[in-house]
């Protein structure tokens, strides 16, 4: 079948929840298909999930292709992907896009391997433009965006013979669109067919443990870097954090030394975040580290260095020990606390 110009958005979903990265690139996906000239679809796979349809299409679905199947509700690597990859053959989108999630990560390549189809992995960034190689040009590729060697190095990729072209994307790069309740789609019901051998592995029991931090959904976040010198030293910015009612995170140089775990690393190896106040003490701001924090509402930086890179994008700079600006930004933010809980009156 001839390649169609269609964006397809892996819709990753949990208990009749939808990922939040499936709904962000919904958005993307909308934008790409825009530029293509084509429809956004999206595949929505499990049992009882119909009504997650109408939320993909308020996100920016245009079709969604829903496969609504007992052994659709939990998540296996071959039953989804053989629905996934029969799919894929009947309708020949141009993109596939999946969210770096534990999911995304082994779905997307069994697809890729079946379709003889590129794959580049934990993208931050998506474009659409030409390519030229050995005199014969490519048009409206996608240029696939992603850190490479520990994030010194931002490559881009394009893969300009093997269709579908696929990536997978991490979660928050990407902004979250708003819905729009009036938005009309098409709800395609897929026929889920299986081969036994898809069916081999069973899963008898579940476990599952809340995240040990929210980076993504945290309004405030104060995080530490390599200058804050210990783990000891680390627990002012769990006190700030505290104080504020805001999250801890830190730069890879901090988690690298030990004084955070990686689950809170910001930066393009790690989460990518946009709170409305984010408080950089101690972090030089290399490229690495901006890049996953640079679209936050309000950047406040601390640092004894004057010609850190991060105060290029705080919008509040303070040259300064944090040893010594923390424990006062505590103290003021306190005592306004205090005294607005009493009227402003002096104690």
């Amino acid at each position: 079948m001839t390649e169609k110009r269609d964006v397809w958005i892996f819709i990753e979903q949990d208990a009749g929840r939808i990922a939040s990265v499936s709904l962000e690139l919904l958005g993307k996906g909308r934008e790409l298909a825009e530029r293509l000239g084509g429809r956004v679809g999206a595949l929505l796979f499990g049992h009882q999930v119909a009504p997650l349809a109408e939320t993909a299409i308020h996100y920016g679905a245009d079709v969604v292709y829903l496969a609504d199947h007992a052994e659709l509700a939990l998540y296996r690597t071959l039953p989804y992907s053989r629905v996934a990859i029969d799919l894929v053959r009947a309708h020949s989108p141009s993109i596939i896009l999946l969210g770096a999630t534990a999911v995304g990560r082994d779905l997307a390549p069994r697809i890729a391997s079946a379709l003889r189809a590129g794959l580049t992995a934990d993208c931050t960034a998506l474009q659409i433009g030409d390519f030229e190689q050995r005199g014969t040009l490519y048009r409206d590729l996608l240029y696939q965006i992603r850190p490479a060697f520990g994030g010194n190095v931002i490559a881009t990729i394009v893969n300009p013979r093997m269709h579908p072209q696929m990536a997978t994307v991490r979660e928050g790069v990407m902004p979250l669109g708003k819905p729009d309740p009036t938005r009309q789609g098409e709800v395609v019901q897929v026929e889920a067919r299986f081969e036994p051998q898809d069916l081999a592995l069973e899963v008898l029991e579940r476990q599952s443990w809340p995240p040990l931090c929210d980076l993504k959904g945290a309004d405030i976040i104060v995080a530490g870097g390599a200058g804050v010198g210990s783990k000891e030293n680390f627990a002012l910015i769990h006190e700030l954090a505290r104080v504020l009612g805001g999250e801890v995170a830190a730069s890879r140089a901090a988690v690298d030394a030990g004084y955070a775990g990686p689950e809170r690393q910001v930066g393009q190896t790690g989460v990518t975040v946009r709170p409305r106040l984010y408080i950089a003490c101690g972090i030089s701001g290399a490229v690495q580290h901006r890049a996953g924090m640079d679209q936050s509402g309000t950047i406040v930086a601390i640092n004894t260095d004057p010609n850190a890179p991060i105060f290029g994008i705080a919008h509040y700079k303070i040259v300064g020990d944090l040893k010594e600006v923390i424990p006062r930004l505590i103290r003021a933010y306190t005592c306004k606390l205090a005294n607005s809980q009493t009227g402003g009156a002096k104690t």
